[in-house]
């Protein structure tokens, strides 16, 4: 017993810990609960809000609060509610409006803590709306009354690569932070948010030593959780930024990803 206490694993959920169909292996799922099983702290940090999380929540419950909104949320699932957030200014509506006049086929989201608006519909939107089962809330962004989370855009890719010099050359772009999330994916989020600072804010409030922390993911969001935790790993089908912030590359989200690197980590492969 506690073989693992006092460490505290940290996953990206799509692309890392989820297969393509948004499931979690069996190999996956019995190495963690042997983690935790044997006193390691485990949980995730993602880019969907509390409610995008509930199908993953129905697989497996981490022993901690898990992270939330590419950095913009810590969320207790035993409690039921955020512990902590972080709001998005609304004058953020500049720029959304800046992107639906001059990029008119993107897809716009207005993300609370507890819902998401699909604002302007793509299919890119579409496809995240069924895939993640999102109830069809169509209000036009100036009329989402609720305090904002973040701003995601949706499109296809050779849009999104405009949308991001679009946005990065606009002059209130330094107020804000941006990050590609998916191929199709681009958000906007509060100053300073990122999946790093969320990491050392947990490891902080479970009372964690930052340099016992491990973490996993796949793309350009999790590079500051990578470059954050004392052990990074990227899956092999990471992006090229998230390879180069990783300390080891490992097998796949298809290959059991995560129980190779608590397999690794239990026969002393992997030292921390």
């Amino acid at each position: 017993m506690n073989k693992f206490k006092g460490i505290l694993f940290t996953t990206d959920l799509d692309g890392t810990l989820l297969r393509k169909d948004k499931t979690i292996s069996p190999e996956n799922k019995k190495a963690i609960d042997y983690f935790m099983a044997e006193g390691g702290i485990f949980t995730f940090i993602t880019g969907r809000i509390p409610l995008g999380a509930q199908p993953v929540l129905e697989q497996l419950v981490p022993n901690a609060p898990f992270g939330c909104i590419n950095g913009g949320g810590i969320y207790d699932y035993s409690l039921k509610k955020m512990i902590w957030q972080e709001e998005l200014d609304k004058s953020v509506l500049e720029l959304v409006e800046y992107v639906d006049k001059n990029l008119p086929p993107m897809g716009i989201e207005v993300n609370t803590h507890e819902k998401i608006y699909f604002c302007k519909k793509s299919k890119a939107t579409e496809k995240h709306r069924t895939d993640e089962n999102f109830p069809d809330l169509c209000n036009h962004y100036t009329e989402v009354t609720e305090p904002f989370a973040k701003i995601l855009f949706a499109d296809k890719a050779e849009n999104v690569e405009l949308l991001d010099k679009m946005l990065k050359a606009h002059p209130r772009a330094a107020e804000f932070d941006f990050i590609r999330s998916d191929v199709e994916y681009y958000e906007i989020l509060p100053k300073g948010a990122s999946k790093g600072r969320l990491v050392k804010k947990l490891a902080e409030i479970l009372n964690i030593d930052p340099k016992k922390t491990i973490s996993a993911g796949d793309n350009d969001n999790d590079v500051s959780m990578l470059e954050a935790t004392g052990i990074s790993f990227a899956v092999s089908n990471a992006s090229e930024k998230a390879k180069e912030a990783a300390d080891y590359i490992t097998v796949s989200n298809e290959e059991h990803a995560i129980a190779k690197i608590l397999d690794d980590l239990d026969k002393g492969i992997i030292k921390i």
